[in-house]
């Protein structure tokens, strides 16, 4: 099971870290953990990804230079820094985790089969 936290209400310009811990088992089993984000009305679109083995990691362009993804395995937790958070930006969060995820599919929602509960992002303007 992944665990989404660290969501909340802010201001444009301002900064979250979200945090996405594995519980009852490590990321090791996942290829890629990523993650998504689903906007009122809209379809779940690809945040980030950062694939385990080798720590290679990609960004939507709409957050590239703002938002990086990080883990920590000593904790079991793979973070989102976000900042410089934008009103565009708000949505649910989802990390999820990819045990078959091939790299040429690893921004597409579907190549995952492990989600977390998401976590409330919202940017007011």
């Amino acid at each position: 099971q992944l665990q989404a936290s660290g969501g909340g209400l802010v201001q444009a310009g301002a900064s979250l870290r979200l945090s996405c811990v594995a519980s009852g088992h490590t990321f090791n089993r996942y290829r890629f953990v990523g993650w998504f984000r689903q906007a009122p009305g809209k379809d779940r679109e690809f945040v980030s990804h950062i694939r385990w083995s080798g720590g290679y990691t990609t960004y939507a362009d709409s957050v590239k230079g703002r938002f990086t993804i990080s883990r920590d395995n000593a904790r079991n937790t793979v973070y989102l820094q976000m900042n410089s958070l934008k009103p565009e930006d708000t949505a649910v969060y989802y990390c999820a985790g990819g045990s078959r995820t091939i790299l040429s599919a690893a921004t597409e929602a579907s190549a995952y089969d492990q989600w977390g509960q998401g976590t409330q992002v919202t940017v007011s303007s």
